[in-house]
């Protein structure tokens, strides 16, 4: 899995039960190099020759996938022969379900021939093809391994946020709320060179600017759109956030400044508070939140949190699963589901007409 913050890669080796229980085997992981990166926002927007340095930045992605397959095989002593599939995500660089479409960047042939495994891919193109979101596609996995006898939210933190909610006796509902890490790792980037905050520590030497953060959470309309719905850097980037910076700050008082450290804490306040809203709209009544991806690790995003919700705050970790394995499990599930034919789309959560097999293969 390698998501919408674009840190890096995650990858899970998990064997699975005939209910579809995981068990994992082994685990790694990589970081992306600056000029994958970079190739990765570029491609976000329209430019100059897209079509080929998508295809170009595919399969640079694929050979990592390929390297971290072998990295965990030998890791679990297993062989290529032993596995049944890889299930692999790619790279979202344009997401527009309400145009009817949804790219992942993948070379899922040539991972296929570099590994001599089969390949599960374009999960979402389904989903999106049924008049769904085709995002989020991660609760019926939430629901198997994390449902409980009360309410319970998953609030998965990458670069954007998106939630799962766990009621015993119902179908889990899904959608994502806002921005997590996404805002925050572009402005970070923007002005100290580094591709995210760590622990969110530059972000702590800034102050919440309150006008700031009213501005962010009411001048946006897909914030108060009722789910289905999904995001992405589509909407939620640089060129979103800059004119809002700039109105909060020619309307400052003689004396008063907005620091970029500034703006960085009031960044991550709004991930706070969107996630917030959207938890306490949907599943007022909730009794716990699992958190889980990179955000997980941001202190001050976890400080905020247990500052507005009324409830207990814990990781995927203290429930049994890592968090940042939570996504590449849901997606070697969706392949194993995807193997047996089982049409585990959701159209409670993604708005589709009707639950559908996700995924193609290709064979080893």
């Amino acid at each position: 899995m390698s998501g919408t913050s674009l840190d890096g890669i995650d990858a899970v080796l998990a064997r699975f039960d005939a209910n579809g229980k995981p068990t994992v085997l082994a685990r790694a992981d990589c970081a992306f190099e600056p000029s994958l990166r970079d190739a990765f926002f570029a491609l976000n927007t329209s430019g100059p020759d897209e079509l080929a340095r998508a295809a170009l930045a595919a399969n640079r992605l694929t050979k990592l996938y390929a390297s971290l397959v072998e990295q965990t095989l030998n890791h679990a002593k297993l062989s290529a022969r032993q596995v049944a599939a890889i299930g692999a995500h790619g790279q979202t660089v344009r997401h527009q379900p309400n145009l009817g479409y949804t790219i992942q960047l993948n070379a899922p042939a040539l991972l296929a021939e570099l590994t001599g495994i089969a390949v599960v891919a374009d999960f979402r193109s389904r989903d999106v093809a049924a008049g769904g979101q085709g995002a989020p596609l991660v609760p019926m996995f939430h629901a198997g391994i994390f449902s409980t006898n009360y309410t319970r939210v998953i609030l998965n933190l990458g670069g954007i946020a998106n939630i799962t909610i766990l009621r015993p006796g119902d179908e889990p509902l899904g959608f994502d709320t806002g921005p997590a890490n996404a805002l925050m790792d572009s402005w970070c980037q923007l002005h100290t060179g580094q591709a995210f905050d760590t622990d969110g520590a530059w972000g702590a030497q800034g102050r919440v600017h309150e006008a700031l953060l009213k501005r962010l959470c009411d001048s946006e309309p897909w914030l108060s759109l009722p789910p289905p719905k999904s995001t992405g850097r589509d909407l939620f980037n640089l060129e979103w956030l800059a004119p809002r910076v700039q109105h909060c700050a020619g309307r400052l008082a003689p004396g008063q400044t907005l620091t970029p450290q500034d703006v960085q804490a009031t960044l991550c306040a709004f991930t706070v508070a969107s996630a917030t809203q959207a938890i306490l709209a949907y599943a007022p009544e909730v009794q716990d939140v699992l958190l889980c991806g990179g955000g997980a690790r941001n202190s001050a995003i976890v400080a905020g949190l247990k500052g507005a919700l009324p409830c207990a705050l814990q990781t995927t970790a203290q429930a049994g699963v890592a968090t940042q394995d939570v996504e590449a499990l849901a997606f070697a599930w969706l392949a194993w589901a995807q193997q047996r034919n089982l049409a585990v789309g959701n159209p409670s959560v993604t708005g589709a007409r009707g639950a559908r097999i996700l995924g193609a293969t290709w064979p080893a």
